[in-house]
């Protein structure tokens, strides 16, 4: 037995294989949003949910290498009595109940969505505290597009008002310049690990980050 344990532990290190704990807590089963939660999505699913954004983001983030990778090793899902949607700390993941008994739609696809984006934020690099807020959440924001679990609300193609006004604005304008170049996000993620300024989109796509918006912009009729 030993001997079986020792060689699987040694296959894990030769694929690359990074073991993450999960554990979701749901502090609101007093609530109608927590007893929704537990009925419609439930604790192992949502465990199995982030496992599988965890592998897509390092799929989208290119990082085959757990060297490339935070070192996390545990992510806690909580279901708490709160308003808004989500919000991530650290390694913890917290949902509104609120927001789960109120969504009228495809709840279990809707958090899917929520926790791919939320997840996003534990493995992403934030340029070392100097990245642009409005980015980051279109970083996370175009996972959960890649993934395909962007909800009908979110915009169109070439709408919005600036690159980094954040999620599902930005998230658009990233698809675009992936578009340009291949694998553009993940090398930008990999940037970000010890800084940030925008001075990387001219380094990864030959043009500042404003003319690729006006381009963006002006392939797409320049919707508002």
């Amino acid at each position: 037995m030993h001997i079986v344990s020792f060689f699987l532990a040694l296959l894990a290190i030769i694929h690359g294989i990074q073991a993450v704990n999960y554990t979701v807590t749901n502090t609101a089963l007093t609530t109608s949003g927590g007893v929704r939660f537990r009925d419609q999505i439930g604790d192992q699913y949502a465990k199995q949910t982030l496992d599988s954004a965890t592998r897509f983001i390092w799929k989208v983030f290119q990082q085959n290498n757990p060297t490339n990778r935070k070192n996390v090793q545990k992510v806690s899902l909580f279901i708490d009595d709160m308003d808004g949607v989500a919000f991530t700390s650290g390694n913890e993941i917290h949902v509104s109940a609120r927001y789960v008994n109120g969504y009228s739609g495809d709840v279990r696809k809707e958090i899917i969505g929520v926790l791919y984006h939320e997840m996003t934020h534990v493995w992403q690099w934030n340029g070392n505290g100097q990245g642009n807020g409005g980015l980051i959440e279109g970083i996370a924001d175009y996972v959960r597009l890649k993934a395909n679990y962007a909800p009908s609300h979110w915009v169109k193609a070439g709408q919005g008002d600036k690159w980094d006004h954040g999620y599902d604005v930005t998230a658009r304008f990233l698809d675009y310049c992936d578009s340009l170049k291949n694998g553009f996000v993940a090398k930008l993620n990999k940037l970000m690990r010890s800084g940030y300024s925008d001075q990387l989109f001219v380094q990864l796509l030959g043009k500042t980050v404003d003319q690729l918006w006006k381009e963006y912009k002006a392939k797409y009729g320049n919707i508002a």
